[in-house]
């Protein structure tokens, strides 16, 4: 039987995004604040139409906004992992990298009585250690790469990479990666952000991003008898209100559709059952 999954998702960084960059001045804290604001109106969004997502919190939010935190853990979502801080893996020693696992791990066993199972790295941005890392600490998937538009698969390990030579690609993993895409990202359609060295003009029109995130969404209906697609929201950006109407728009449009729309950890455990050969 056909099956088309949609996974919700929230990167609800609050003000540790714009920490991350160096930019604590209170305007762009305030910014982050407001993620508070969108987290609530999600939470209650979804309650109205019964949907489960999934959340990649920061360490650094679970601890500045505990009670935001846990209105999302009694509404019935998953916590996911999202860093301690959102520096970007890349920047950090495998030391620090692992701290920050360990240590945002233990926030979410005391928020959500058991650790993390998924994993998103802040900016999208893998270390040589990521992998290993997550393997280590039991983690059953990740959702930081763009190897595919609709299909789980499993996370390589070790790829060697060099600009003169073919590309030696790693081992198969037993990780699940779940694929996501900046086209269904909020944040560089939506966000208008200005530093000395770039502008991220954002600001586009709703509607538009609306027409082709369905339209990705019927493709897969169009091309394949069971797919996922993985959309990723933020609560400061798209908890403003002609998005969270879009937004609003987008489920009575997939649900008319056939949509079914599931937490990560669900989808993952189904495609295991679905494809269960042992990693290589």
């Amino acid at each position: 039987m056909a099956r088309h999954i949609v996974c919700l998702t929230f990167d609800f960084d609050a003000m540790s995004v714009w920490i991350a960059r160096g930019m604590t001045s209170p305007t762009p804290i305030s910014r982050g604040e407001f993620g508070v604001i969108g987290a609530e109106r999600l939470v209650a969004l979804f309650k109205k139409y019964g949907i489960p997502t999934t959340w990649f919190i920061p360490g650094h939010t679970l601890e500045t906004y505990p009670d935001a935190c846990q209105n999302v853990v009694d509404a019935g979502h998953e916590i996911a992992h999202h860093g301690w801080t959102h520096e970007p893996p890349n920047t950090m020693s495998r030391e620090k990298e692992e701290e920050g696992l360990v240590r945002g791990n233990e926030a979410i066993r005391r928020l959500t009585g058991r650790v993390a199972r998924g994993y998103r790295s802040p900016s999208w941005d893998l270390s040589p250690h990521t992998i290993e890392l997550l393997l280590k600490h039991g983690f059953q998937y990740d959702s930081s790469m763009m190897g595919h538009d609709y299909l789980p698969y499993r996370a390589r390990q070790g790829d060697v990479i060099e600009l003169e030579k073919p590309a030696v690609l790693g081992r198969t993993t037993r990780l699940v990666e779940m694929p996501i895409s900046w086209s269904l990202d909020d944040y560089p359609h939506f966000e208008f952000v200005r530093t000395p060295n770039f502008v991220l003009p954002g600001l586009t029109n709703a509607n538009d991003v609306l027409e082709n995130w369905f339209d990705d969404f019927l493709y897969m209906q169009q091309h394949y008898e069971w797919g996922v697609i993985t959309y990723t929201c933020h609560p400061f950006v798209i908890g403003r209100g002609h998005r969270m109407m879009m937004l609003e728009r987008l489920i009575q449009k997939l649900s008319e559709h056939g949509a079914e729309f599931q937490c990560m950890e669900t989808v993952v455990q189904e495609w295991e059952r679905r494809m269960p050969q042992a990693a290589e």
